[in-house]
């Protein structure tokens, strides 16, 4: 029987089975949810309920900016807005336009356009008859809206928004607060803005239809000086014979020759000189010559305080439409100013040079008519008179004998019907010496002026033998320098 080979021990050895020993087991690294667990978070009813309060509340914000964005955007989409400074010439225009009455009838009409903020402008004239004395006054009294918001009916379908703000700032030449005015409107009926404003402007013209604007400096720009004036009529001026008409046709040439100006490069503008004596005529001639013209006055005083050089030039470079620049008494403006102090400083007044820069200079504005009276032209820099500055120089003198009897015509022609009280009045005069020549060599020939006459008249209104009998009253008085008498009060 055979033998089975011998196996090695290391062969034959059977394999004990792998003991596994009891162990804990190993724990995995911890994670975040089993640091806070999210399902036990969310399960938290407090936790939750911040969470969708913080949701809706994302969610309202977002929404309300989405509102206002695309609230601004079809502001900008369908409306056009238009805002008016209180410096513009056509605020109160505007203003006077908004005045106006307005059919709201209707049930949108009468609930959109009631208007709680109200400003009141009112207006006065006397309706005296001549030579009634004092009588009633008749007052008109118009309704503008005030400050705040408010909405008008301009035509059926068409509304506009009218916002009218005060700022807190105020002007430094008259102390008013800035006021502006914006009217909304939606873009569809942008058209409507031409209409407003052509309508705004011709009721301001037929509001100041037969008056004459006067506008005066103040600070940087110009303001009307109170009320416009009644238009004085170019006949009720009565200079010596052929002087009025010059003048006149000459300024009527230069009006009517901008386009040769034009062609040939030669600035636009002309100056006159008025000089003479006082109470002739010559501030009231600029006057009734601007109401013969249809235009206002700008009036600007050179020796008041504050008119500097640059302020100067700005204001003439800005005069107001179809304006006669009027300066007065150009040869008192450089007299008397007062000593320098200490330090050298004068105060902000206009230089003699800055006011030739400003006539006919660089800084010289275009499309000007400037007149400058003055009682003494030999106080008058040759600069200042030189052709360019001063292209027409007219000596307005003292009343002659034409003078006198037109004016004589003028106040008592309805009752000298035969004219023998105006001989009767010329030859007294003329026996006074007050037209500069006399026969009589125990009377000086002397002179008087229209303004003299023109109060004689005045104070006897339909009177002409009263007229001639005080006629004596218009012979030039001197005055001595006064004595003083009494108690003198001397300085302590």
């Amino acid at each position: 029987m055979p033998t089975e080979p011998p196996t090695s021990l290391a062969t034959a050895a059977p394999v004990a089975p792998a003991t596994t020993t009891a162990s804990t087991p190993t724990t995995p690294p911890p994670t975040p949810s089993s640091i806070l667990p999210l399902d036990a978070l969310f399960s938290n009813p407090v936790f939750a309920g911040g969470i969708g309060l913080a949701s809706l509340g994302a969610a309202a914000a977002f929404g309300r900016r989405a509102l206002i964005s695309g609230t601004a955007l079809l502001r900008r989409q369908m409306l056009v807005n238009v805002e008016i400074s209180k410096r513009d010439p056509s605020y109160p225009w505007v203003l006077q336009w908004l005045a106006q009455p307005r059919d709201n009838t209707g049930f949108l009409a009468s609930r959109l356009t009631r208007l709680r903020n109200l400003a009141l402008s009112t207006t006065t004239k006397s309706i005296n008859a001549p030579g009634a004395g004092e009588g009633p006054t008749h007052a008109d009294f118009r309704v503008q809206p005030g400050y705040g918001r408010h909405i008008i009916r301009h035509k059926p379908g068409v509304y506009i928004a009218v916002n009218r703000e005060k700022a807190s700032t105020t002007s430094t030449g008259t102390g008013e607060p800035h006021e502006t005015l914006t009217l909304t409107l939606l873009w569809p009926h942008r058209h409507v803005l031409g209409e407003v404003f052509t309508e705004a402007h011709a009721l301001a013209h037929r509001f100041n239809e037969g008056k004459t604007v006067v506008y005066c400096a103040r600070r940087m720009e110009w303001a009307p000086l109170g009320k416009p004036r009644l238009k004085r009529k170019l006949g009720s001026v009565i200079l010596d014979e052929g002087v009025k008409e010059n003048i006149v046709g000459d300024v009527k040439e230069f009006l009517a020759a901008q386009q040769w100006y034009t062609d040939r490069g030669v600035p636009y503008r002309r100056g006159y000189l008025l000089y003479g004596p006082p109470g002739t005529g010559k501030t009231s001639f600029i006057q009734a010559l601007a109401g013969d013209l249809d235009y206002s006055v700008a009036l600007i005083n050179l020796s008041e305080v504050g008119i500097t050089d640059d302020l100067l030039a700005q204001l003439l470079t800005q005069l107001p439409e179809k304006s006669l620049l009027l300066l007065e008494d150009v040869d008192a403006a450089f007299q008397n100013r007062r000593q320098r102090d200490a330090d050298g400083y004068t105060g902000p007044t206009v230089t003699f040079s800055g006011l030739l820069n400003a006539l006919d200079g660089l800084a010289a504005g275009e499309d000007r008519i400037a007149f400058m009276t003055t009682n003494h032209i030999d106080r008058l820099d040759p600069a200042l008179i030189r052709p360019g500055r001063v292209d027409m120089m007219v000596r307005i003198g003292e009343a002659t004998r034409y003078q006198a009897a037109e004016m004589w015509k003028r106040y008592y022609g309805d009752i000298d019907e035969d004219g023998t009280g105006c001989q009767r009045f010329l030859t007294r005069l003329e026996e006074l010496g007050l037209f500069g020549q006399t026969e009589d060599p125990d009377v000086p020939a002397r002179h008087t002026s229209t303004a003299a006459i023109q109060g004689l008249f005045q104070f006897n209104k339909g009177d002409m033998e009263g007229a001639i009998k005080m006629a004596e009253g218009l012979i030039p008085r001197t005055f001595e320098p006064e004595v003083q008498t009494g108690a003198v009060k001397s300085p302590a």
